[in-house]
């Protein structure tokens, strides 16, 4: 048995299709992204402007499309642009009407279960250690604390790389007072969050993070096999916020490792990170590929199985 889950994000749209195995467990055959930016300019109209509307909601129907094609059952999740904005009914109705699926929209503290599922069963001996994990994502940052492989807490913070970085860094080049306001408000709402113990180990997952270990390893073609449980180190991060504020947007596209539709939002991204690990006093986190669709597809195996 084939399932599908397409993630929906604010900033991107996210396929990855797997294959079933007895007991509930799966192996993945495809895992794709596509960065089609749904929340962009949703901060300040408080709906999905019709050009994106459109855009996202044939990025996922081809998706649809995709899954069908392998012979998978599809399950359609969204994330905080789709929990804020007014119009989500009629983005939600537009898919329907071209794939013939709905689309579930998850709460913030679901999101946060589902990450913790993905990251359990996905990054070895994360059921035996004392974990704080995040998700810095487009729309928002969602945080759990896990120990020995139980969810202990978690929250939602409507925080991520799409609003900070239309309030901080809309202009072609990064005037440095605006890096350092974006970085302080960054801290000031991660340090307003709920507070969750220092762990034995920060784990950090979503686009933003992947994108970032990405970069570092100067990766022309993205390979998870690379980028899954590896290590990006506070010094890392910040040395690559230095790296992307040194250059215009059209320079941020041309880096190495970066997929382009993300060079306007990645130095947002990074500052949540940055903010993240200093937050929990951690020099180096372990990166997760395993994100909120993976935690999807363990959770209809499971019940299937």
């Amino acid at each position: 048995m084939r399932k599908a889950a397409i993630d929906i994000g604010t900033n991107s749209i996210k396929l990855c299709i797997a294959e079933g195995a007895p007991g509930g467990s799966f192996t993945v055959i495809k895992d794709v992204v596509n960065v089609t930016k749904l929340g962009q300019g949703l901060k300040s109209t408080g709906i999905i402007n019709d050009e994106a509307l459109e855009r996202n909601a044939r990025a996922a129907a081809a998706y649809v499309d995709e899954a069908h094609s392998a012979g998978a059952d599809v399950k359609i999740v969204g994330t905080m642009a789709l929990r804020n904005a007014k119009n989500a009914d009629a983005f939600i109705a537009r898919v329907r009407e071209l794939s013939g699926e709905s689309v579930s929209v998850i709460s913030g503290e679901k999101e946060a279960e589902l990450l913790c599922r993905a990251v359990i069963a996905g990054v070895p001996g994360a059921d035996k250690k004392d974990i704080v994990l995040f998700d810095a994502g487009g729309g928002s940052t969602e945080f759990a604390h896990i120990s020995a492989g139980t969810v202990k807490r978690s929250f939602s913070l409507n925080i991520g790389c799409i609003r900070i970085s239309e309030d901080y860094f809309c202009e072609p080049f990064v005037v440095p007072e605006k890096l350092a306001a974006a970085r302080a408000q960054v801290r000031k709402e991660l340090q307003a969050g709920p507070s969750l113990p220092v762990p034995e180990v920060l784990i950090g997952s979503g686009g933003n993070i992947t994108a970032l270990a990405s970069v570092k390893h100067k990766m022309t073609v993205y390979d998870r096999s690379v980028i899954h449980c590896s290590l990006l180190t506070l010094d890392d991060v910040r040395s690559l916020i230095t790296e992307f504020a040194s250059k215009s947007t059209e320079e941020r596209r041309k880096t190495v490792g970066l997929d382009p539709k993300r060079a306007d939002v990645i130095l947002g991204g990074a500052c949540i990170v940055e903010a993240a690990m200093e937050l929990y006093g951690a020099p180096v986190l372990t990166v997760s590929d395993s994100g909120l669709r993976y935690g999807v597809l363990e959770e209809m195996f499971s019940e299937d199985a």
